[in-house]
């Protein structure tokens, strides 16, 4: 008797029953129906799916997937995930964190699942506030911004997330906004493939205590000035189709050119295998600059942390067999209490 074929997930079946609680008008809507939409694609049961947050608007996440999740504490979902990882290899492992929980109690943890190259993918919603505690600045957060926590403007320097992942060794590094969807959801799809670790920074909308951060990429005359979609192998262009502009690299300072003004073997071409250029790339900003959206770098040859840490596992029982935890504890020198 033949088994019946296995049915195709939709978006719903990634639907949890629970009441999705953001406020009303938040960009997290967006990015949670686009990773609900984009996991069918995946291909795989959703038993073998978890979602891992830290604290904060971002981390109530792991509640409306329908999958397995776990809402850790504040910045240290990195951790717990690793230790899944290296528990149950076989998992499909997202961390979903914001530029609050993830970049500053909890820098250090993302710091090390990614210059280990952990086999998780890390969501990282950046509204450069802090918004489930009421409009504090953030480490993303602009400098001289007047918030709660900053009256006066800020006089810290932002945090690049995609700066920061690049610098620290992320193989997979890209960036996307809340409101382009179908970009979104294929730059999930990239992520969520690699092996090893992938970032993926969402400019992300918090209506409440930063609204229209991002307008730059909002607003429709801007954004056709300013948004810089990156592909490997093409030429780094944008603009308006009357009016196009590139990026040259003099040395490794970036310069702004009418590409009917140059010779195109003279434009900047994006290459996604080298870290030295993306890095230039994530710091780009606007006025002087357009943003750079899309896959940054793609590394796909660097050793993966758990496949590694499997295989020494796998070499010390090939060599001394099975673990005796009695012989351990009773090995050296022991006492016996009476």
């Amino acid at each position: 008797m033949s088994e019946s074929p296995v049915a195709k997930l939709t978006k719903k079946d990634f639907e949890s029953d629970q009441d999705v609680r953001w406020c009303p008008g938040c960009g997290d809507y967006a990015i949670l129906s686009a990773v609900q939409k984009t996991m069918p694609d995946l291909g795989i049961p959703r038993e073998n799916i978890v979602f891992i947050s830290g604290i904060g608007c971002s981390s109530r996440f792991p509640y409306y997937m329908n999958t397995y999740g776990f809402h850790t504490i504040h910045g240290r979902a990195p951790g717990v995930a690793t230790g899944l990882k290296m528990a149950r290899p076989e998992l499909k492992i997202f961390i979903v964190t914001g530029d609050g929980d993830g970049l500053s109690i909890g820098g250090n943890h993302l710091l090390h699942v990614l210059r280990r190259n952990v086999d998780v993918t890390i969501l990282l919603f950046n509204n450069k506030i802090y918004g489930l505690t009421k409009g504090q600045y953030s480490p993303t957060s602009e400098l001289g911004k007047v918030t709660k926590s900053t009256p006066a403007g800020s006089t810290d320097r932002p945090v690049s997330p995609c700066g920061f992942a690049l610098a620290v060794g992320a193989t997979f590094v890209a960036r996307t906004v809340d409101r382009l969807i179908p970009h979104m959801e294929e730059t999930l799809k990239r992520a969520a493939r690699h092996k090893g670790a992938a970032f993926v920074e969402i400019l992300q909308n918090c209506n409440v205590y930063n609204d229209l951060a991002w307008n730059v990429l909002y607003d429709r005359e801007s954004r056709v000035q300013t948004e810089l979609r990156v592909e490997h192998g093409k030429p780094l262009v944008f603009g308006p189709a009357d009016d196009r502009r590139g990026l040259v690299l003099e040395g490794t300072k970036p310069r702004v050119v009418k590409v009917s003004e140059v010779p195109e073997d003279r434009l900047w071409v994006h290459d996604e295998t080298d870290r030295a250029t993306a890095t230039i790339l994530a710091q780009l900003w606007a006025p002087e600059y357009p943003v750079a959206l899309g896959t940054l770098v793609n590394q796909t040859t660097e050793p993966i942390y758990d496949a590694m840490v499997m295989a020494q596992e796998q070499k010390a029982l090939a060599d001394r067999g099975p673990g005796d935890i009695a012989k351990l504890l009773n090995s050296g020198e022991t006492w016996v209490i009476k």
